[in-house]
């Protein structure tokens, strides 16, 4: 009876450990609290947006990103797929950052950080949405598009925020004019913006990166034509303001 006790110490102490070791391989898979800290604006002077149908696509589409010189990756919640995609990336391109882009409902917010997003962004706010982005513990960009709308989020402490839709809502002489009564807010201006334009934004004291689509084009990515897709995300992360324009506010 006695010696049955001996295996009991050696059995106690040994269960706690393979429970643990066991199940902590399983936490990196959806990394909220690993998120970056880094805001999205200061990562590389364009932020891609992507739209994608197909989740396979989203792990060599980033790594094609990250070598061009583009680390941010803005997957969009307009298709079914975003999640998977989002997943994906924050398990298989650790040199990614990747985030999710058209966060239009608080409950969002908890699936794509659940998912590894580690920045969101919205094309407009509410104080409900408002409150689900602080709450993430991940930077968040909220869209503006009137002097309004940065006032009031300046008045909640956020500063930096998604200009959108860009070229739309006024373009480099709209955020011009911000500049000079509101230089505390930065922006991703996003939207309509291409590679002929976006050093103009740039060029802007108030623009920390810009956000588009032209580096990774449709048929690039129905082609899988991952090379491509890193040769225009390297001539976009080379985008520099024009020498000498130095702008009026």
């Amino acid at each position: 009876m006695t010696p049955s006790s001996p295996p009991h110490p050696p059995t106690a102490s040994s269960p706690p450990h393979p429970p643990t070791a066991s199940s902590a391989p399983a936490s990196p898979a959806v990394p909220p609290a690993a998120a970056s800290t880094a805001s999205p604006l200061d990562l590389a002077p364009v932020l891609p947006v992507v739209v994608l149908s197909d989740a396979a696509d989203a792990v060599p589409l980033a790594r094609a990103l990250v070598a061009g010189g583009l680390p941010g990756v803005e997957i969009t919640l307009r298709t079914p797929a975003a999640l998977d995609a989002i997943r994906a990336v924050a398990a298989e391109v650790p040199d990614a950052v990747v985030g999710a882009g058209t966060v239009v409902g608080a409950g969002q917010v908890a699936e794509c950080t659940a998912a590894g997003a580690r920045f969101l962004v919205s094309p407009g706010w509410t104080d409900t949405l408002l409150d689900a982005l602080r709450g993430s513990g991940v930077p968040f960009l909220p869209g503006v598009s009137t002097a309004s709308e940065v006032v009031a989020l300046l008045e909640r402490g956020v500063r930096e925020m998604k200009f959108f839709p860009a070229e739309a809502a006024g373009g480099t002489a709209y955020l011009r004019s911000l500049a000079g009564p509101l230089p505390e807010a930065r922006f991703c201006p996003t939207g309509g913006i291409g590679a002929d334009t976006a050093a103009d934004y740039l060029a802007l004291p108030n623009v920390g990166c810009v956000g588009g689509s032209w580096m990774v084009p449709i048929d690039a990515v129905a082609a899988k034509d991952w090379a491509r897709i890193e040769r225009l995300a390297r001539a976009a992360a080379g985008l520099r303001a024009p020498a000498g324009s130095t702008p009026q506010v």
